[in-house]
């Protein structure tokens, strides 16, 4: 029965508490098997879920009749979800491709990577199986390289950061990132590109892409996401302190998102095998930030 699920539905099926050990609690995907344990596995009936397309706008980067490239912005959920059936990414797509959009995952329909809620920024899309499978296997190998701009607390030096990544034990929505081979080896590259102070303009490049990667790497640096309000919101109460950037603070502290935008995407094209590349510029509420800080 197993035969027939992949690494990442028996993941899943852990992360959701559906795999039980009675001498076990708390189940990781990364947990030893031991000769004599047994495990229950309890699989649901996957319930089948069709999303009506709703017009909703939508910055169509590139499209041709294999892929979409979108600049998503800020505060649109990526696919349906508990607590986010509609206004997503998918169902703007359902609209604007008239439901022409891949069938691998059918509550996901196209989507191969996602974007958290408030990261804005490039995404790509697949509109037939085809080309979902072979953008999923360049996602798998790390082959497609993706930069991201973020606005951070601190500055921090030019660096790779790395480790692996888990689910946080105490938080499920959480990830932890730990330096002993547990999880998912995370790797990312970050250049300093301005400093205003308390605060700086980060490049980030992805060597990995794990969920929460990015966020939970500069904060593990002391410089989390300036508006991240999951991670790092203890180690930004120090720059509270010094009166004379006290005002540049506020302003940062009062910002209502992450401040995480994924400028650059480039890829082989999984038909015609061209090499693809798009930017974009950052996001207008993380442009105006920066017109704030620049006259402190």
């Amino acid at each position: 029965m197993l035969n027939n699920l992949t690494r990442s539905q028996i993941k899943i099926l852990i992360n959701n508490n559906n795999v039980r050990n009675d001498q076990k609690r708390n189940l990781e995907a990364s947990d030893k098997v031991k000769e004599g344990e047994i495990y229950t596995i309890h699989i649901p009936k996957v319930k089948k879920t069709s999303y009506n397309a709703e017009e909703i706008e939508i910055n169509v980067v590139y499209e041709d009749n294999d892929i979409v490239v979108v600049n998503k912005k800020a505060g649109m959920v990526t696919h349906p979800a508990p607590g986010n059936q509609n206004g997503t990414l998918v169902q703007a797509l359902l609209n604007h491709t008239n439901k022409n959009l891949s069938k691998v995952n059918i509550n996901r329909p196209g989507i191969v990577h996602r974007l958290d809620k408030d990261t804005s920024g490039l995404i790509v899309v697949a509109k037939n199986d085809l080309a979902h499978h072979n953008l999923a296997e360049q996602f798998k190998i790390h082959s497609i390289s993706r930069k991201y701009k973020a606005i951070v607390w601190g500055t921090p030096k030019n660096q790779i950061v790395s480790g692996y990544i888990t689910r946080n034990k105490k938080n499920r929505k959480k990830m932890a990132l730990n330096q002993n081979k547990i999880g998912k080896f995370s790797e990312t590259s970050i250049s300093l590109e301005k400093n205003f102070g308390i605060c700086s303009v980060v490049e980030c490049e992805l060597k990995t892409g794990r969920t929460h990667q990015v966020r939970l790497h500069l904060t593990s640096i002391n410089s989390p996401i300036v508006g991240d309000k999951l991670y790092g919101k203890s180690k930004i109460n120090h720059f509270s302190k010094n009166k004379e950037t006290f005002n540049k603070f506020l302003i940062l502290k009062n910002f209502q998102r992450q401040a995480l935008h994924a400028y650059y995407l480039g890829f082989i094209h999984p038909i015609n095998k061209k090499y693809l590349k798009f930017q974009c510029d950052l996001h207008e509420d993380m442009r105006y930030l920066l017109s704030i800080l620049a006259k402190y």
